[in-house]
């Protein structure tokens, strides 16, 4: 059905003068090999802006949800040497991983992507992020709620925020902005990559959100919106997982500090990884929505959910470092920072988790934990 739709949409706008525009997306890659990413979708034909990611902020949400896509385009893609063809998926999308002719060097670097298919060739730069061996220190970041303040677990404000208010009213999470700037300054080599349920048409929007707010750049992982095979909506769980499972495997020299909120799955999500990957997860940290978002999101306050509570960090198996695993008093949930023996996840170190509401108290308690907020890197 959707398939139809779109066909039916492309026909009628083809008519009216529509062509195909390439929608390009940071990827990521090591020295020999990338993934780069980008979208075709139709588009009318006008003069280009020099910014259109600025000017996709002062839409209101709802536009950028009403793209058509170009299913079955040939796209030349450009990179590290080598030139490849490959074709566009049924919704519009090119996510293909390519080895290189050439060994690139960690840093940014960029794929020249090219639609083949209509009147004029139409070009996008794809930004690539590599990461050689060298990088040890990568953050990986959930958006909605974490980054900017979008009230996911209230579901009628985050449809108004999300299809009603202007893109360019969002507003940034106290606090995390300078957080994050102060861990790039530690680490002034660190990969960052914003993992988020929400759809690839929202990326223009989101990148110049984080631009505006001086977030350090890097790739955007999102999903497609719409129905699947099985279900009306993806599942934001399986698209997270399955994008940290890519993460550490493409590159295993990296030790992540994940970074998410208590609105949904992200304790569950990181603390699962911190216990079954204790020597690739660094630290997780989360920021605690307050009591009444919680009750809205269904969730006990600050336990049901699974979020930390307390002051001290606590280890990737949920106890706080510090916290004893005797049956002792100062043993339970609540005990404080000094009580007893950190706990070690299994087959490795512990795995600290902090949390607070805000991106100054997580900063605080970030602090408190080696190798973030500093440049060493404890073993």
């Amino acid at each position: 059905m959707e398939d139809r739709l779109y066909a039916a949409a492309g026909w009628v706008l083809a008519r009216a003068g529509w062509r195909p525009r390439l929608e390009a997306y940071a990827g990521y890659g090591t020295p020999d090999r990338v993934r780069v990413l980008a979208r075709v979708v139709l588009s009318p034909q006008r003069p280009g802006a020099p910014n259109r990611d600025a000017l996709r902020a002062g839409r209101r949400g709802f536009r950028h949800f009403l793209t058509v896509p170009a299913p079955e385009r040939r796209v030349r893609i450009e990179v590290g040497g080598r030139t490849t063809t490959v074709t566009s998926d049924r919704a519009g999308y090119v996510d293909v991983e390519l080895a290189t002719g050439e060994a690139l060097t960690d840093g940014w670097h960029t794929a020249l992507v090219t639609c083949l298919d209509g009147p004029d060739l139409g070009e996008a730069e794809a930004p690539v992020r590599v990461l050689d061996e060298s990088t040890r220190f990568g953050v990986v970041s959930d958006i909605d709620d974490t980054t900017m303040v979008t009230a996911v677990p209230r579901p009628l404000l985050a449809a108004w925020n999300t299809f009603v208010r202007h893109s360019s009213a969002r507003r940034a999470v106290p606090g995390m902005p300078e957080l994050y700037r102060n861990i790039q300054r530690a680490h002034p080599d660190a990969a960052f990559f914003y993992l988020s349920t929400g759809a690839w048409n929202t990326a223009g929007t989101l990148r110049a959100f984080l631009s505006r707010h001086s977030y350090p750049p890097g790739p955007l992982l999102l999903t497609d919106w719409g129905p699947t095979l099985t279900g009306w909506f993806r599942s934001g769980q399986a698209h997270k997982r399955a994008s940290l499972d890519l993460l550490m495997s493409w590159f295993p020299h990296v030790r992540w500090v994940l970074i998410g909120d208590d609105g949904q799955h992200d304790v569950e999500i990181y603390q699962d990884y911190a216990r079954r990957r204790p020597d690739r997860v660094r630290v997780v940290a989360i920021r605690q929505l307050t009591g009444g978002q919680q009750v809205l999101a269904g969730n006990a306050p600050h336990v049901g959910n699974g979020s930390p509570t307390g002051s001290g960090p606590r280890t990737g198996n949920g106890a706080r470092s510090g916290a004893g695993t005797g049956a002792g008093p100062d043993s339970g949930p609540d005990a404080g920072p000094d009580a007893g023996t950190a706990t070690a996840g299994p087959g490795g170190s512990p795995v600290p988790t902090v949390a607070g509401p805000d991106g100054d108290e997580l900063g605080r308690r970030l602090a408190t934990v080696p190798g973030v907020l500093d440049d060493g890197d404890p073993a």
